[in-house]
């Protein structure tokens, strides 16, 4: 382009702005890219983070001394090696010193670093901080020549341009930042998976990225939570991106009131708990999620407790999905594992990451160990010129004596034992004291050490599989020094199988129902065993004129089937129901299913899973039987389908499960027994109304039906708390529809059998009064009497109170408890 003069004689040069503004562009975008935003793949740090822990080293600010003052690291960094602003240096430090951001935490804090709530950082004026043994790794054998060194902005000083890093932190911690046109996201990592797979690499370089998702399971987030599918964490390691799920980890407390509270006691990775319980009140107070009383954030410092206290009648399991679909409490990392690789940045695998830290360490071992080596030749080259002049030391003396300076001296010396001008120079400045016996012989065994040492730092250079070995050793040493167990569960394969009593522990519940329909369940560890004929313990705090009718003992995880009298089914889960104390009522049944108001529940059946080999036989006061498969149930739910059809006046007094070809007993209030086998009795659908089972007599009524089991036997339980067992082999088959035997002396004093279940000698029992009292016994304090035996006094209850029922805790349960 031809050139313009400007008044003052000189001379512009026209450029295409086009041109110009697309070379400034891309001057700043790789700046903000190489010495900004994006971490280098060896020591997994950006320039800023780099620098603070260089400063911090060359201070002295190390973990076995004193804090100071971040505004003095501030300036330090600031001054000598990143001009850049003080907020972006101190944001910096704070964040590696935050025990909810960091996995593992290079800087030690003094002083208030921020919370987990979001509240910031005290000014840097008021904080101290100093380097953790973690930074301490990361620096070490920098003095060793193992990394290069540039001038800084100024060229006043040297800094390096990457940290030797033993500690693999851009695994260990992850990474975050945002470049122009690429951004970066990596999550941390638990310390003992990322050695171990570091150890597996180095013993087998091929190792498939299979063999290292099975030793790295997946991020291991500071904040814990639970990680939900597997799919997102395998393909996030197999090409760099990848999505994963996150949820909050919460408990499900029940107050005095019988209200349900649920408390998150960890959050998903980088969730502000202020922030969080922002939303989440917007969204109850916008009715967006119903059932929200009031939120409260019970944070401190880095410990999280949300408290989620819900509504009378709410149900927790629908408010925690919808918190996971409209809040935070369930967030996505979506994983970019982009880092500087040779100044370039690259999108990398597990792998990528594993090796590119390997041959970083391969490096820094290796120029190490060539310093060592070359310091150890320096001083046994001076050692072995101090162990000549002291064996000819009155000649040396004499040299140096007959001299009239220092480098005529040396070059008398060098001249005399053939010294080089170093071993001289060391000879001329011996002092007097290593001329002593002891002085000679701490000479010689420290060359002979020496001697040793040189041999086996050349046997290290010369093998480089012996500089694996040790890079394999330090890193074990770093597993067992810092490795901690995970703090991030990973569970389901699928995030489509997620269910929410993943999160929910497995234990043994008592389900107790009134007569006017209030429900609840209480631990099964409440209960404390007692002696027979004992007086029993409160189970529930009941309103006037109601009673206990319904008592059993199912798992959180099982399904509770609810029959009413008008033969409909519905079914929950055990941790669906409300958990409350032992003398609350608990939350109404109506209030969990869609039962209308002339509907009562009169038989409940627990079952691990709807299934076609598995049958629902089912009696009623009339002693009908009916058996259905449970798999036509699976869609009633909590708005009901048809179980059976009753005759009016009829009842169904009992449900229990049986495989289809299972011999059974019926049992009347007023003490007959049937024993038949169930293939008498066909397959139904739900529709059907069953076949004749017991023939009664006039005023009585069945009282329950028993699967014949070859290891336990017969409990029966009067409404005046007389029991007895009875073994099944006093009662042989008979054709369906007859009076069956005797099975129970009932009198006046005993009154009518009102609970049958199936018992070992090993298994406890628990029976609940119509006013809530319960009692647990073992069973086998209760004796066996023949079939007209009256029984032994069980359970010693006052009129007009009365036994309704009882369950059993079986063997395995007992030991649980």
């Amino acid at each position: 382009m031809e050139e313009i003069r400007t008044p003052e004689g000189g001379t512009l040069i026209p450029v295409s702005i086009e041109a110009e503004m697309k070379k400034a562009y891309i001057d700043y975008s790789m700046s903000v890219i190489v010495s900004r935003a994006l971490p280098d793949v060896r020591d997994g740090m950006k320039p800023v983070h780099r620098r603070i822990l260089y400063a911090m080293n060359e201070e002295g600010l190390h973990y076995s001394g004193k804090t100071r003052k971040c505004a003095t690291v501030v300036g330090d960094v600031l001054g000598r090696y990143h001009p850049h602003g003080d907020a972006s240096v101190y944001d910096a430090i704070v964040r590696l010193g935050q025990h909810f951001s960091m996995r593992y935490m290079p800087i030690q804090k003094q002083g208030n670093f921020g919370g987990i709530d979001g509240s910031p950082a005290a000014a840097y004026r008021y904080t101290e901080a100093k380097m953790s043994t973690v930074a301490e790794e990361m620096v070490a054998d920098i003095k060793k020549e193992t990394v290069d060194f540039l001038p800084n902005f100024d060229d006043t000083r040297q800094e390096p341009t990457v940290l030797p890093a033993k500690f693999p932190f851009l695994l260990a911690n992850g990474s975050s930042g945002i470049a122009v046109g690429m951004a970066t996201n990596m999550p941390p990592h638990n310390l003992r998976e990322i050695c171990s797979a570091i150890s597996a690499y180095i013993d087998n370089p091929d190792v498939s990225l299979e063999e290292l998702c099975g030793i790295v399971k997946g991020p291991d987030f500071p904040t814990g939570g639970i990680i939900f599918g597997r799919r997102g964490i395998k393909q996030a390691y197999k090409t760099g991106r990848g999505k994963i799920l996150i949820r909050g980890r919460f408990n499900i407390e029940v107050d005095k009131r019988g209200r349900e509270t649920i408390i998150f006691t960890e959050i998903p990775y980088q969730v502000r708990t202020d922030d969080l319980c922002k939303r989440i009140g917007e969204l109850a107070r916008d009715k967006i999620i119903e059932g929200i009383e009031r939120v409260n954030d019970g944070s401190a410092g880095d410990d999280v407790r949300i408290v989620i206290e819900l509504k009378r009648g709410a149900i927790a399991k629908v408010v925690l999905n919808q918190l996971f679909s409209k809040t935070a409490l369930q967030s996505s990392f979506g994983v970019i594992n982009l880092a500087l690789v040779k100044g370039r940045p690259e999108i990398l695998t597990l792998k990528d990451l594993i090796r590119y830290f390997v041959e970083h360490r391969q490096e820094v071992v290796t120029r190490r160990t060539r310093y060592d080596l070359r310091k150890a030749e320096e001083r046994a080259h001076i050692l072995r010129a101090l162990i000549v002049a002291i064996d000819n030391i009155d000649e040396v003396i004499r040299i140096i004596r007959g001299s009239r300076d220092t480098q005529t001296a040396k070059n008398g010396l060098m001249e005399r034992f053939e010294f080089d001008d170093v071993q001289a120079q060391a000879i001329v400045d011996m002092q007097l004291k290593r001329l002593t016996n002891l002085e000679i012989e701490d000479l010689r065994r420290e060359l002979a050490e020496l001697e040793t040492l040189i041999v086996h730092l050349k046997d290290l250079l010369a093998h480089p599989e012996k500089i694996l070995a040790l890079i394999k050793e330090e890193t074990e040493s770093l597993r067992e020094k810092y490795g901690d167990d995970r703090r991030t569960d990973i569970v389901a394969d699928e995030v489509e199988q997620i269910n929410i009593e993943d999160l929910i522990k497995e234990e043994e519940m008592v389900i107790l129902i009134s007569n006017l329909g209030y429900i609840k369940r209480i631990p099964l560890t409440a209960y404390k065993a007692q002696g027979r004929g004992g007086k029993g313990s409160n189970s529930a705090k009941l309103v006037e004129d109601d009673f206990i009718n319904q008592i059993f003992i199912a798992s959180t995880h099982d399904y509770i089937m609810f029959i009413t009298n008008e033969g409909k089914s519905y079914w929950l889960k055990v941790h669906e129901i409300p958990e409350a104390g032992r003398n609350s009522r608990g939350a109404h049944i109506k209030g969990l299913l869609t039962v209308s108001p002339n509907e009562e529940i009169t038989t409940v059946v627990s079952l691990k899973e709807f299934s076609d080999e598995q049958y629902l036989f089912m009696a009623t006061a009339a002693g009908v039987v009916k058996k259905v498969q449970t798999s036509q149930f699976s869609n009633a739910k909590t708005r009901g389908i048809i179980a059976i059809r009753l005759d009016e006046g009829d009842k169904l007094v009992t449900a229990i499960l049986s495989g289809g070809t299972d011999e059974l007993i019926l049992i009347s209030r007023r003490g007959q027994a049937l024993r038949i086998t169930e293939t008498s009795v066909r397959p139904m659908g739900r529709a059907g109304r069953g076949v004749g089972g017991l023939k009664l007599a006039q005023g009585d009524e069945l009282a329950g039906a028993l699967r014949v089991e070859s290891d336990a036997c017969m409990m029966l339980l009067t409404e005046k708390g007389f029991g007895k067992r009875v073994d099944f082999d006093e009662f042989a088959a008979h054709g369906r529809g007859t009076g069956g035997q005797r099975i129970y002396g009932v009198s006046d004093k005993t009154g009518e059998i009102v609970g049958t279940i199936n018992a070992a000698d090993s298994d406890e029992i628990v029976c609940i009064t119509s006013q809530g009292k319960s009692l647990r016994v073992a069973a086998n304090s209760v004796t066996k009497q023949g079939r007209s035996a009256s029984g032994v006094r069980v359970f010693n209850i006052d009129p007009p109170d009365m036994v309704i029922g009882l369950d059993r805790v079986a063997n395995e349960d007992k030991e649980d408890a």
